[in-house]
């Protein structure tokens, strides 16, 4: 195993500096983010992602590869950080977060509503004078 380590030395400095560079990504965006989401981002009809369409679309087609490029790579990281050091679950939930996939946002409303992660958004929010998240319209 120690000679495995030596000779991979460089390749686990590597993957352990962008392990603390994504842990201190995620603590600094993850909250941002939170409070910046619409109050009723969540709720059925809302209207969602029509700012989007204001984008021209060369742009907006490079916008949605880069980000789910970025996605992706922090999935893979993520799932890295679950043997490495990091946040692996953060890391993960923020890729998927950026991916396009269908049921996304039914699996994001369902992660969001439950009781223990809506009371720590909302708690979130209130500090920063947001207001709470709502699901139905």
């Amino acid at each position: 195993m120690m000679v495995w380590i030596q000779d991979h030395e460089m390749a686990l400095w590597w993957l352990a500096l962008s392990s603390g560079i994504v842990f201190i990504a995620t603590l600094a965006a993850v909250p941002l983010l939170l409070v910046r989401i619409p109050h009723d981002y969540y709720a059925r009809g809302s209207d969602r992602g029509k700012a989007a369409v204001k984008i021209h679309p060369p742009a907006r087609a490079i916008l949605v590869v880069g980000r789910n490029a970025l996605g992706f790579v922090l999935v893979f990281a993520g799932i890295a950080m679950l043997v490495l050091p990091g946040q692996g679950i953060l890391a993960i939930l923020a890729g998927i977060a950026l991916l396009n996939f269908p049921g996304k946002l039914r699996l994001e409303r369902w992660i969001v509503s439950r009781p223990v992660v809506l009371r720590s958004v909302n708690g979130l929010r209130r500090r920063r004078g947001r207001p709470p998240l709502i699901f139905e319209e």
